[in-house]
Protein backbone atom coordinates (compact mmCIF):
# COMPACT_ATOMS: atom_id res chain seq x y z
CA UNK A 1 0.00 0.00 0.00
CA UNK A 2 1.87 3.34 -0.95
CA UNK A 3 2.27 5.53 1.68
CA UNK A 4 1.87 9.44 0.54
CA UNK A 5 0.16 10.74 3.60
CA UNK A 6 1.94 12.61 6.69
CA UNK A 7 2.73 9.63 9.89
CA UNK A 8 -0.51 8.89 11.83
CA UNK A 9 -0.75 11.32 14.81
CA UNK A 10 -0.82 9.20 18.52
CA UNK A 11 -3.28 8.25 19.72
CA UNK A 12 -4.92 6.80 16.81
CA UNK A 13 -8.03 5.31 16.23
CA UNK A 14 -8.20 2.40 13.92
CA UNK A 15 -11.95 0.62 12.25
CA UNK A 16 -10.85 -2.74 11.21
CA UNK A 17 -12.85 -4.57 8.18
CA UNK A 18 -13.10 -8.53 7.98
CA UNK A 19 -14.59 -10.06 5.04
CA UNK A 20 -12.44 -13.20 3.98
CA UNK A 21 -14.44 -15.50 4.15
CA UNK A 22 -17.99 -16.38 5.80
CA UNK A 23 -18.15 -13.90 8.86
CA UNK A 24 -18.00 -10.11 8.73
CA UNK A 25 -16.32 -8.44 11.50
CA UNK A 26 -16.21 -4.84 12.29
CA UNK A 27 -13.72 -3.34 15.28
CA UNK A 28 -12.16 -0.02 16.57
CA UNK A 29 -8.96 -0.28 18.67
CA UNK A 30 -7.19 2.57 20.03
CA UNK A 31 -3.57 2.44 19.70
CA UNK A 32 -0.83 5.38 21.71
CA UNK A 33 2.47 5.67 20.27
CA UNK A 34 3.58 2.67 22.72
CA UNK A 35 2.13 0.12 24.76
CA UNK A 36 -0.40 -2.44 23.50
CA UNK A 37 -3.41 -1.28 21.58
CA UNK A 38 -6.24 -1.54 23.69
CA UNK A 39 -10.23 -2.61 21.69
CA UNK A 40 -13.08 -0.49 22.16
CA UNK A 41 -16.00 -2.72 20.47
CA UNK A 42 -16.33 -5.26 18.22
CA UNK A 43 -19.39 -6.57 16.15
CA UNK A 44 -19.19 -9.76 14.33
CA UNK A 45 -22.04 -11.43 12.31
CA UNK A 46 -21.48 -15.65 11.43
CA UNK A 47 -23.18 -16.92 7.74
CA UNK A 48 -22.88 -20.35 9.45
CA UNK A 49 -26.69 -20.93 9.26
CA UNK A 50 -26.80 -19.63 5.66
CA UNK A 51 -23.67 -21.64 4.05
CA UNK A 52 -25.33 -24.99 6.46
CA UNK A 53 -28.22 -25.84 3.37
CA UNK A 54 -25.03 -26.49 1.29
CA UNK A 55 -22.60 -28.36 3.70
CA UNK A 56 -19.63 -25.57 2.93
CA UNK A 57 -19.18 -21.85 1.89
CA UNK A 58 -20.97 -20.97 -1.69
CA UNK A 59 -18.44 -17.66 -2.29
CA UNK A 60 -21.21 -15.98 -4.06
CA UNK A 61 -23.76 -15.91 -1.03
CA UNK A 62 -20.93 -14.73 0.97
CA UNK A 63 -20.23 -11.98 -0.97
CA UNK A 64 -23.65 -10.72 -1.13
CA UNK A 65 -24.03 -11.31 2.98
CA UNK A 66 -20.73 -9.22 3.69
CA UNK A 67 -22.83 -6.17 1.76
CA UNK A 68 -25.58 -6.11 3.91
CA UNK A 69 -23.95 -6.64 6.83
CA UNK A 70 -21.23 -4.31 6.98
CA UNK A 71 -22.44 -0.93 7.00
CA UNK A 72 -25.02 -1.89 9.96
CA UNK A 73 -22.05 -3.72 12.17
CA UNK A 74 -20.20 -0.46 11.71
CA UNK A 75 -22.66 1.79 12.92
CA UNK A 76 -23.21 -0.71 15.84
CA UNK A 77 -19.62 -1.07 16.97
CA UNK A 78 -19.21 3.30 16.19
CA UNK A 79 -22.73 3.51 19.25
CA UNK A 80 -20.98 0.85 21.47
CA UNK A 81 -17.76 2.66 21.68
CA UNK A 82 -19.82 6.03 21.75
CA UNK A 83 -17.81 7.16 18.66
CA UNK A 84 -18.48 9.14 15.91
CA UNK A 85 -17.23 8.45 12.16
CA UNK A 86 -15.18 11.47 11.94
CA UNK A 87 -13.29 10.21 14.98
CA UNK A 88 -11.57 7.48 13.12
CA UNK A 89 -7.91 8.28 12.38
CA UNK A 90 -7.64 4.98 9.91
CA UNK A 91 -9.13 2.24 8.23
CA UNK A 92 -7.94 -1.25 8.00
CA UNK A 93 -9.31 -4.11 6.14
CA UNK A 94 -8.35 -7.80 5.16
CA UNK A 95 -6.19 -7.75 1.65
CA UNK A 96 -6.09 -11.22 1.70
CA UNK A 97 -5.51 -14.18 1.55
CA UNK A 98 -9.59 -15.30 1.44
CA UNK A 99 -12.10 -15.47 -1.19
CA UNK A 100 -11.89 -12.53 -4.12
CA UNK A 101 -15.36 -11.76 -4.18
CA UNK A 102 -15.72 -11.63 -0.24
CA UNK A 103 -12.49 -9.64 -0.15
CA UNK A 104 -13.73 -6.86 -2.47
CA UNK A 105 -16.80 -6.14 -0.61
CA UNK A 106 -14.46 -5.16 2.44
CA UNK A 107 -11.79 -3.41 0.55
CA UNK A 108 -14.66 -1.51 -1.36
CA UNK A 109 -16.53 -0.36 1.88
CA UNK A 110 -13.37 0.32 3.72
CA UNK A 111 -11.71 2.25 0.51
CA UNK A 112 -14.97 4.74 0.00
CA UNK A 113 -15.13 5.12 3.56
CA UNK A 114 -11.52 6.33 3.87
CA UNK A 115 -11.91 8.41 1.19
CA UNK A 116 -14.93 10.05 1.97
CA UNK A 117 -13.62 11.06 5.47
CA UNK A 118 -10.50 11.91 3.82
CA UNK A 119 -8.35 8.89 6.37
CA UNK A 120 -6.06 6.64 5.02
CA UNK A 121 -6.12 3.42 4.48
CA UNK A 122 -4.09 0.04 5.02
CA UNK A 123 -4.79 -3.38 3.94
CA UNK A 124 -3.84 -6.33 6.51
CA UNK A 125 -3.19 -9.74 6.05
CA UNK A 126 -5.50 -12.15 7.41
CA UNK A 127 -3.20 -14.33 9.05
CA UNK A 128 -1.15 -11.24 10.60
CA UNK A 129 -4.40 -10.35 12.46
CA UNK A 130 -4.94 -13.83 13.62
CA UNK A 131 -0.76 -14.15 14.49
CA UNK A 132 -1.55 -11.06 17.07
CA UNK A 133 -4.91 -11.58 17.81
CA UNK A 134 -3.34 -12.90 21.63
CA UNK A 135 -2.10 -9.34 21.55
CA UNK A 136 -6.15 -9.06 22.47
CA UNK A 137 -6.22 -10.82 25.45
CA UNK A 138 -6.06 -10.01 29.26
CA UNK A 139 -2.48 -11.38 29.21
CA UNK A 140 -0.67 -10.19 25.56
CA UNK A 141 2.31 -11.79 24.77
CA UNK A 142 6.07 -10.32 23.95
CA UNK A 143 8.16 -10.95 21.59
CA UNK A 144 10.06 -12.83 20.62
CA UNK A 145 8.35 -16.25 20.76
CA UNK A 146 6.92 -19.23 18.32
CA UNK A 147 3.02 -19.09 16.99
CA UNK A 148 1.25 -21.96 16.23
CA UNK A 149 -1.19 -20.93 13.72
CA UNK A 150 -4.13 -23.43 12.87
CA UNK A 151 -6.93 -22.16 11.01
CA UNK A 152 -9.40 -23.89 8.88
CA UNK A 153 -7.19 -23.66 5.62
CA UNK A 154 -3.59 -23.32 7.78
CA UNK A 155 -1.34 -24.76 9.83
CA UNK A 156 2.24 -23.36 10.26
CA UNK A 157 4.70 -23.31 12.98
CA UNK A 158 7.06 -20.18 13.16
CA UNK A 159 9.17 -18.03 14.52
CA UNK A 160 8.31 -14.29 15.41
CA UNK A 161 10.83 -11.60 16.44
CA UNK A 162 7.90 -8.70 16.01
CA UNK A 163 5.14 -7.27 13.46
CA UNK A 164 6.20 -8.41 10.30
CA UNK A 165 9.38 -10.50 11.54
CA UNK A 166 8.47 -14.02 10.34
CA UNK A 167 10.21 -16.98 9.81
CA UNK A 168 8.30 -20.39 8.94
CA UNK A 169 9.98 -23.48 10.70
CA UNK A 170 7.19 -25.76 9.35
CA UNK A 171 3.79 -25.99 7.41
CA UNK A 172 1.12 -28.45 6.25
CA UNK A 173 2.31 -30.01 3.08
CA UNK A 174 -1.67 -31.50 2.23
CA UNK A 175 -4.83 -30.57 4.12
CA UNK A 176 -4.53 -28.23 7.63
CA UNK A 177 -5.75 -29.01 10.78
CA UNK A 178 -8.84 -27.49 10.84
CA UNK A 179 -9.67 -28.73 7.34
CA UNK A 180 -8.64 -31.93 9.33
CA UNK A 181 -11.24 -31.82 11.73
CA UNK A 182 -13.72 -30.48 8.96
CA UNK A 183 -13.64 -33.40 6.11
CA UNK A 184 -13.48 -36.19 8.93
CA UNK A 185 -16.47 -34.69 10.80
CA UNK A 186 -18.03 -34.81 7.15
CA UNK A 187 -17.54 -38.13 6.88
CA UNK A 188 -19.51 -39.68 9.92
CA UNK A 189 -22.30 -37.67 8.62
CA UNK A 190 -22.28 -34.22 11.29
CA UNK A 191 -23.22 -31.18 9.92
CA UNK A 192 -21.20 -28.08 8.85
CA UNK A 193 -19.20 -26.80 10.57
CA UNK A 194 -17.77 -30.39 10.77
CA UNK A 195 -14.77 -29.16 13.44
CA UNK A 196 -16.55 -27.99 16.13
CA UNK A 197 -19.40 -30.72 16.12
CA UNK A 198 -16.53 -33.30 15.86
CA UNK A 199 -14.76 -31.25 19.22
CA UNK A 200 -18.26 -31.24 20.98
CA UNK A 201 -19.36 -35.32 19.93
CA UNK A 202 -15.50 -36.63 21.02
CA UNK A 203 -16.36 -35.29 24.33
CA UNK A 204 -18.48 -38.59 24.48
CA UNK A 205 -16.20 -40.85 22.83
CA UNK A 206 -12.86 -42.52 23.69
CA UNK A 207 -9.93 -41.30 22.50
CA UNK A 208 -8.06 -44.59 22.16
CA UNK A 209 -11.02 -46.50 20.72
CA UNK A 210 -9.12 -46.43 17.33
CA UNK A 211 -5.47 -46.20 16.37
CA UNK A 212 -5.31 -43.52 13.80
CA UNK A 213 -1.95 -42.40 11.96
CA UNK A 214 -0.19 -39.11 13.18
CA UNK A 215 1.33 -38.28 10.07
CA UNK A 216 4.94 -36.81 9.88
CA UNK A 217 4.71 -37.01 14.07
CA UNK A 218 8.53 -38.44 13.59
CA UNK A 219 9.52 -37.20 10.48
CA UNK A 220 12.32 -34.94 12.45
CA UNK A 221 11.16 -31.78 10.74
CA UNK A 222 8.50 -29.04 11.80
CA UNK A 223 5.83 -30.11 8.95
CA UNK A 224 2.32 -31.05 8.82
CA UNK A 225 -0.02 -33.39 6.72
CA UNK A 226 -2.81 -34.52 7.58
CA UNK A 227 -4.95 -35.55 4.48
CA UNK A 228 -3.47 -39.33 5.32
CA UNK A 229 -5.79 -39.44 8.54
CA UNK A 230 -8.72 -38.37 6.58
CA UNK A 231 -8.47 -41.23 4.84
CA UNK A 232 -8.16 -43.58 7.52
CA UNK A 233 -11.18 -42.29 9.34
CA UNK A 234 -12.62 -43.15 5.73
CA UNK A 235 -11.33 -46.47 6.11
CA UNK A 236 -12.10 -47.01 9.51
CA UNK A 237 -15.72 -45.67 8.81
CA UNK A 238 -16.08 -47.89 6.14
CA UNK A 239 -15.25 -51.07 8.24
CA UNK A 240 -17.74 -50.32 10.98
CA UNK A 241 -20.37 -49.68 8.25
CA UNK A 242 -23.76 -49.77 10.43
CA UNK A 243 -21.97 -49.62 13.95
CA UNK A 244 -20.79 -46.22 13.16
CA UNK A 245 -23.61 -44.58 14.54
CA UNK A 246 -22.67 -46.42 17.85
CA UNK A 247 -19.19 -45.49 17.57
CA UNK A 248 -19.28 -42.37 16.40
CA UNK A 249 -18.53 -40.29 19.17
CA UNK A 250 -15.13 -42.74 19.89
CA UNK A 251 -14.55 -42.27 16.14
CA UNK A 252 -14.44 -38.10 16.30
CA UNK A 253 -12.43 -38.81 19.92
CA UNK A 254 -9.88 -40.61 18.29
CA UNK A 255 -9.75 -38.13 15.54
CA UNK A 256 -9.20 -35.51 17.57
CA UNK A 257 -6.67 -37.16 19.54
CA UNK A 258 -4.56 -37.91 16.72
CA UNK A 259 -4.49 -33.73 15.56
CA UNK A 260 -4.44 -32.60 19.14
CA UNK A 261 -1.01 -34.83 19.17
CA UNK A 262 0.99 -33.83 16.24
CA UNK A 263 0.21 -30.24 16.63
CA UNK A 264 1.23 -30.46 20.65
CA UNK A 265 4.75 -32.89 19.83
CA UNK A 266 5.70 -30.52 16.90
CA UNK A 267 5.07 -27.09 18.89
CA UNK A 268 7.08 -28.56 21.82
CA UNK A 269 9.98 -29.50 19.40
CA UNK A 270 9.50 -26.10 17.79
CA UNK A 271 10.12 -24.26 21.26
CA UNK A 272 13.21 -26.57 21.71
CA UNK A 273 14.54 -26.06 18.76
CA UNK A 274 14.66 -21.90 19.01
CA UNK A 275 15.41 -21.77 22.39
CA UNK A 276 12.27 -20.08 22.92
CA UNK A 277 10.26 -19.74 25.78
CA UNK A 278 7.10 -18.48 24.85
CA UNK A 279 3.73 -20.10 22.65
CA UNK A 280 1.51 -18.60 20.96
CA UNK A 281 -1.67 -19.93 19.80
CA UNK A 282 -3.62 -18.37 16.77
CA UNK A 283 -6.35 -19.32 14.90
CA UNK A 284 -10.26 -21.46 14.88
CA UNK A 285 -9.01 -24.78 15.92
CA UNK A 286 -6.55 -22.62 18.81
CA UNK A 287 -10.12 -22.33 20.32
CA UNK A 288 -10.27 -26.60 20.81
CA UNK A 289 -10.33 -27.53 24.45
CA UNK A 290 -8.18 -30.52 24.21
CA UNK A 291 -5.57 -29.01 22.10
CA UNK A 292 -5.58 -26.08 25.07
CA UNK A 293 -5.85 -28.41 27.90
CA UNK A 294 -2.65 -30.69 26.29
CA UNK A 295 -0.76 -27.59 25.85
CA UNK A 296 -1.32 -25.91 29.26
CA UNK A 297 -0.01 -28.83 30.39
CA UNK A 298 3.44 -29.50 28.18
CA UNK A 299 3.94 -25.53 28.79
CA UNK A 300 4.20 -26.25 32.47
CA UNK A 301 6.31 -28.84 32.52
CA UNK A 302 8.53 -27.21 30.24
CA UNK A 303 8.31 -24.04 32.23
CA UNK A 304 7.17 -22.33 28.79
CA UNK A 305 4.39 -19.52 28.49
CA UNK A 306 1.92 -20.02 26.59
CA UNK A 307 -1.28 -17.33 25.20
CA UNK A 308 -4.35 -17.67 23.55
CA UNK A 309 -6.90 -14.98 22.00
CA UNK A 310 -10.09 -14.86 24.11
CA UNK A 311 -12.46 -17.53 22.49
CA UNK A 312 -14.37 -15.23 21.33
CA UNK A 313 -11.96 -13.75 18.84
CA UNK A 314 -10.31 -17.07 17.77
CA UNK A 315 -12.73 -17.10 14.26
CA UNK A 316 -12.40 -14.38 11.86
CA UNK A 317 -13.27 -11.34 12.93
CA UNK A 318 -12.65 -7.26 12.73
CA UNK A 319 -10.71 -7.10 16.12
CA UNK A 320 -7.86 -8.62 14.68
CA UNK A 321 -7.76 -6.58 11.79
CA UNK A 322 -7.56 -3.56 13.67
CA UNK A 323 -5.35 -4.76 16.02
CA UNK A 324 -2.72 -5.75 13.09
CA UNK A 325 -2.63 -2.02 11.59
CA UNK A 326 -2.28 -0.38 14.83
CA UNK A 327 0.81 -2.34 15.45
CA UNK A 328 1.84 -1.79 11.91
CA UNK A 329 1.47 1.55 12.74
CA UNK A 330 2.80 1.81 15.85
CA UNK A 331 6.60 0.34 14.25
CA UNK A 332 5.95 2.83 10.86
CA UNK A 333 3.47 5.31 11.37
CA UNK A 334 3.64 5.90 7.36
CA UNK A 335 2.48 2.45 6.69
CA UNK A 336 -1.38 3.77 5.64
CA UNK A 337 -1.60 5.89 2.50
CA UNK A 338 -4.69 7.21 0.22
CA UNK A 339 -4.11 4.88 -2.43
CA UNK A 340 -7.87 4.09 -2.19
CA UNK A 341 -8.05 0.97 -4.99
CA UNK A 342 -10.00 -1.97 -4.79
CA UNK A 343 -6.39 -3.98 -4.12
CA UNK A 344 -6.61 -7.46 -2.30
CA UNK A 345 -4.66 -10.60 -2.98
CA UNK A 346 -6.49 -13.74 -2.34
CA UNK A 347 -3.19 -15.72 -2.36
CA UNK A 348 -0.72 -14.07 0.11
CA UNK A 349 1.81 -16.06 1.57
CA UNK A 350 2.69 -14.50 5.48
CA UNK A 351 6.14 -14.67 5.04
CA UNK A 352 6.26 -12.43 2.32
CA UNK A 353 5.02 -9.54 4.24
CA UNK A 354 7.88 -7.15 4.78
CA UNK A 355 8.89 -6.19 7.95
CA UNK A 356 7.69 -2.05 8.56
CA UNK A 357 10.78 -0.35 9.56
CA UNK A 358 10.16 2.79 11.74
Amino acid sequence: MPTDTPATAFPGLILGIESSCDETGVALVRAEAVGVPRLEAHALHSQIEMHQAYGGVVPELASRDHIRRVLPLTRQVLAEAGRRLEEIDVVAYTRGPGLAGALLVGSGVACALAAALDRPVIGVHHLEGHLLSPFLSADPPEFPFVALLVSGGHTQLMRVDGVGCYQILGETIDDAAGEAFDKSAKLMGLGYPGGPALSRLAEHGDPQAFRLPRPLLHSGDLDFSFAGLKTAVLTQARKLGDALEDRKADLAASTQAAIVEVLLKKSMTALRQTGLRRLVVAGGVGANRQLRTQLDAACRQARVRVHYPELHLCTDNGAMIAMAAAMRLQARPASAGTLYSFDVRPRWPLDSLERPEP
